[in-house]
């Protein structure tokens, strides 16, 4: 019999509970034993649940109880939940997160551990809940070379963009129903300002590439600066704005990564992805474009994958070789202001003449209702150092900058 203890009973914690028991029967028969929760870890009181005899209050309890081979911790954040994961792995016991900061800033010393351990460090539900992609990219995708990724990776700002593009709404307007149905914290400000997306593209990169890439080191933007005339042009433009965590390998073999809103063509399997479904691109030197779909967050999604790591971190009694990274000083990662894409640009109050001396061949832009001194335009791609230098050229004088949006080929 494989015992567990599951650290946190928030909404991923209870829903993990939830599907084990309610599944048990087929999930041990996928795990070749028994499967038996023996802790719960809160610092709440639960005394209807039907599990009230399996709650503990101490940490203590559960990495000293030799029994407990998976420790699940669904706590998030790094305070306390690094020290129990850490400790854990180092008690030789095997681990089993959804929690993408902790991943996303200390994966690779974690992963270290384990290995040198003998566990396992599994974190399938850290990026897109219950739509696998961890182990396709380590596993089924093994034989590829990856090229790049690009991925829609958090339901909230993808749920306040739909409503923008279809009802037409403004960022705050969008952001409050999003709250209302309970999408989006009293404080949005780790979704609408890229920060989980720029966690999840770093493990996602992390993975693909083989070595660490830190948050702090990744240029992230979010989408509370797009606007409803930005939205208006990007359709006439024959395409939507997506919030893009993504990664491309780069002829010299650094890695460009950046988190933006982007302007993607209404060709791409990016396009059509809507409300809080998520999406996520890798691009194999063999496979191609290959998209993963789904629901992003939610408790019994998240859960799944959850649940799916147990059953896995049961039935080994080896570390696993292909779900590793190194740590890095970060040398491999593009500058950011090297990085070279296509932008929109909305501007106030310039001319097409001073436009093309400075940028050169552009594609403009039309929507209705558009002021006569309001100029949109697609440049050629360039780098994000000359970009800005080219801004700061054409505002010198009486002209403004209104809005600015990647252009991505995804």
């Amino acid at each position: 019999m494989a015992k567990i203890a599951v650290l946190g009973y928030g909404v991923v914690g209870s829903g993990t509970v939830e599907v084990l028991y309610k599944n048990k029967a087929n999930l041990e028969k996928k795990a070749g034993q028994e499967l038996e929760i023996k802790y719960i870890l809160d610092l709440r009181d639960f005394p209807d649940s039907p599990y009230k005899d399996k709650f503990i209050k101490d940490f203590d309890t559960i990495l000293n109880d030799p029994e407990v081979s998976v420790v699940v911790e669904v706590i998030g954040g790094i305070d306390p939940s690094y020290n129990y994961v850490k400790s854990s792995l180092l008690a030789g016991k095997s681990v089993v997160t959804s929690n993408k900061e902790l991943v996303a800033r200390k994966g690779a010393e974690l992963l270290a551990i384990a290995r040198e351990k003998g566990v396992n460090f599994f974190f399938e539900a850290s990026v897109g809940g219950g739509i696998p992609i961890i182990r396709p990219l380590h596993q089924c995708l093994s034989a590829n070379t990856i090229d790049e990724i690009a991925g829609i990776l958090n339901g909230t700002t993808n749920f306040i963009l739909t409503k923008m593009i279809r009802d037409n709404m403004s960022f705050d307007t969008a952001l409050k129903i999003a709250q209302e149905l309970g999408y989006a914290e009293r404080n949005p400000s780790a979704d609408v300002d890229g920060l989980d997306t720029c966690r999840k593209i770093c493990i996602l990169t992390s993975l693909a590439f083989g070595k660490h890439v830190y948050p702090d080191n990744i240029h992230t933007e979010g989408i509370t600066k797009i606007t409803p005339e930005d939205v208006a042009y990007c359709e006439n433009f024959g395409g939507s704005i997506k919030l893009i965590g993504w990664a491309a390998k780069q002829e010299d073999d650094k890695v460009a990564i950046m988190v933006c809103p982007a302007f993607i063509h209404e060709d791409s399997q990016l396009a059509g992805v809507n409300d809080v479904f998520n999406a996520i691109l890798v691009r194999g030197d063999s496979t191609g474009d290959v998209v993963f779909y789904g629901k992003g967050a939610g408790k019994l999604p998240t859960a799944s994958a959850v649940v799916a790591d147990i059953v896995i971190a049961v039935k080994m009694d080896k570390s696993s070789k292909s779900l590793y990274w190194e740590d890095s000083d970060q040398d491999f990662i593009e500058d950011t202001e090297n990085i070279t894409v296509a932008n929109y640009l909305r501007v106030l109050d310039s001319d097409k003449k001073k436009i093309e001396s400075i940028f050169g061949e552009v594609t403009y832009l039309t929507r209705k209702g558009a002021p006569e001194n309001e100029l949109a335009f697609i440049t050629e791609p360039m780098s994000e150092k000359q970009c800005a230098l080219n801004i700061k050229t054409l505002c010198d004088g009486s002209a403004s900058l209104l809005g600015r949006i990647r252009v991505l080929e995804y």
